[in-house]
């Protein structure tokens, strides 16, 4: 039986807005995560955050679109966009780093385990690449 994908952000843990299965291995999906990131996961793969090239990308765009006076959220969606964020982060899980994360995730739900997989977006209001990880995990799993 394959364990199931499920994927939330860190402050919906923290703050008991989600429920999770009780067996659910919560895995961190953060290239470079804050000190108390660590307390909400069972472990954290870097190498399933997107490269810091791509992140730093987004947030220079992030941050120029603020300074023009967009909001937060908008300004995070549209930079998303502008930068091709999401196919980027797609050519990045086919790189060897990024491929060889995938496949011991894939290993791990073959087995049976639930994975949660958490970043730091709230993707009711933020793009997140964990919503693409979610669905390339699913497919291999078909």
């Amino acid at each position: 039986m394959t364990g199931e994908v499920l994927d939330t952000y860190v402050a919906a843990i923290q703050h008991d807005l989600v429920e999770l299965p009780e067996d659910a291995r919560r895995i961190g999906v953060v290239r470079r995560p804050t000190p108390w990131f660590h307390g909400a996961v069972d472990e954290n793969v870097p190498a399933l955050g997107p490269p810091d090239d791509l992140i730093e990308a987004a947030k220079r765009r992030e941050e120029d679109l603020k300074l023009q006076g967009i909001c937060d959220e908008d300004a995070q969606n549209v930079a998303w966009e502008e930068v091709n964020f999401g196919e980027r982060y797609r050519e990045y899980l086919e790189t060897d780093e990024g491929e060889a994360a995938l496949e011991e995730l894939v290993e791990t739900l073959e087995d049976g385990t639930d994975v949660v997989l958490v970043c730091f977006e709230n993707t009711a209001k933020k793009r997140c690449h964990r919503t693409i990880l979610r669905d390339a995990l699913v497919d291999r799993l078909d």
